[in-house]
């Protein structure tokens, strides 16, 4: 409850509050000290001027003048001194002044007289007199045997004035201490603006509101932070949401390889199901249909085997680059490896032109793409001769001189599980996951898959 009741400053106020009382310390202790000092000076000065009198006076009197003579010829007209002679016991022995009774109190007590008995002089700048009831100025000096001789200025109203100090200088700390502080105020504000504007800032952040480009900050070291704080901000957003997209991206394409491998996986599981209960069912059944039974098992066997090999892969491949182990590999000697295994498939003439290139990659994964471009081919072109060519920088043409695909199917045939004629590519034993393999492989090795129409369906890609 104290806390909710106290007043809360803004930091702008807190600041100026600090600035102007440090400001106001500093000028106000040099006021003080110079106050002060300039007062000594004057009271030393009036002081310096007694003595000098004292010093004439007691020269005198060690030439046997009398007082009265050395007093009156010493006391300027005007000066209205008073003149006192004081014993080495005290008592007064000579005053000048004429109005008041003669002193009778022993002296030696007075400050003035104390002082100059220890250190040969001394001085009290307003001390009341007893005996004609006027404040003065004392200044006393010691002279032979103990005599003190004492001057006094009455402490009059232009005495009063001679011994303040100047205030003039006063005046101007005083006006130069109201510009600091509005050079404090105005330089406070400044910094408080971009406090202000960042603390907005910040406000809308944790709301989740726009923020980027509402307002400006000044230009100096403060704004500058603050900007870049700002702008800092705004790219670890756009990456955070980034991030975000790709993530769920990521989510919505296992979602749909799940649903398409469940899909893909219920044909040949049904086959393999049927013709496993023929076989159960029918013990009787003739050993022709039996082995035809047996065959469409281990067919639906291997492309059951092959979806899942594919599908390892791809998941792979969407854990990252990172995860996946690379080492230098021969592409012509690997591209010449896997056209040797898909002529042993084929009566379509497959060429090799390429020169000695190697690359830090993957090797499964590189033998993937081109197995799995060699074997559509062969599998979906309807042509007879497939190419593999290559140059020194890596770019790649594979091709077939076949039938090509539709325009509008294009774009769309590196996706996952897509195809062109379902019912065709299942007869031919294929995923549907191939040419996505492809683009993900050779993504990873910093390369881009493109499929044109070329006298036959051709492939263009680079790989480093």
């Amino acid at each position: 409850m104290v806390m909710a009741g106290r007043i809360k400053l803004s930091f702008h106020s807190r600041v100026l509050l600090a600035v102007m009382a440090l400001c106001w310390l500093l000028v106000g202790t040099f006021m003080v000290f110079q106050y002060q000092r300039e007062k000594e000076f004057k009271q030393r000065l009036l002081d310096t001027e007694l003595q000098a009198h004292n010093m004439r006076i007691i020269e005198a009197l060690d030439e046997g003048e009398s007082p009265d003579s050395v007093v009156g010829r010493i006391n300027e007209p005007g000066a209205n001194l008073r003149v006192t002679i004081i014993g080495a016991d005290g008592t007064v022995v000579y005053d000048n002044n004429d109005l008041t009774p003669f002193p009778s109190a022993n002296h030696n007590g007075r400050p003035e007289i104390r002082r100059a008995r220890e250190a040969g002089e001394g001085f009290t700048v307003e001390r009341h007199s007893e005996s004609d009831d006027i404040d003065y100025f004392y200044s006393a000096r010691l002279g032979r045997d103990g005599v003190v001789v004492r001057s006094a200025a009455p402490y009059s109203h232009t005495l009063q004035e001679f011994l303040r100090a100047d205030q003039t200088l006063l005046w101007i700390l005083a006006a130069m201490t109201l510009l600091m502080s509005l050079a404090g105020f105005l330089a406070t504000r400044r910094i408080s603006l971009s406090i202000r504007r960042l603390d907005r800032f910040a406000a809308k952040a944790e709301r989740g509101e726009h923020i980027f480009g509402d307002e400006g900050f000044p230009h100096d070291e403060l704004g500058s932070i603050a900007s870049h704080i700002v702008r800092l901000y705004v790219q670890r957003d756009r990456q955070h949401r980034e991030a975000l997209r790709q993530e769920q991206e990521k989510i919505e394409l296992k979602k749909q390889l799940t649903s398409n491998i469940n899909h893909e996986l219920k044909t040949p599981v049904a086959s393999m199901l049927i013709c496993l209960e023929l076989l159960r069912d029918h013990p009787e059944m003739p050993e022709q249909s039996r082995r035809e039974f047996m065959e469409r098992i281990i067919a639906n066997a291997r492309r059951l085997d092959l979806l899942l090999k594919d599908v390892s892969t791809i998941t792979r491949m969407d854990e990252g680059a990172a995860m996946i182990s690379k080492e230098e590999v021969d592409l012509r000697a690997l591209v010449e490896e896997v056209a040797a295994e898909q002529r042993m498939l084929t009566d379509m003439a497959i060429t090799v032109d390429m020169p000695r290139i190697s690359i830090k990659g993957n090797r499964p994964l590189l033998e993937s793409v081109f197995r799995n471009l060699i074997g559509n081919a062969i599998a979906y072109s309807g042509g007879t001769e497939v190419s593999v060519r290559a140059d020194e920088n890596g770019h790649f043409v594979v091709r077939d001189n076949g039938c090509g695909i539709p325009e509008e199917h294009l774009p769309h045939i590196f996706g996952r599980f897509y195809r062109l004629d379902k019912g065709r590519s299942r007869a031919a034993g294929g995923t549907g996951l191939g040419l996505a393999i492809v683009r993900n492989a050779v993504a990873l090795h910093g390369g881009e898959i493109r499929a044109t129409n070329d006298g036959g369906l051709r492939f263009d890609f680079d790989l480093r």
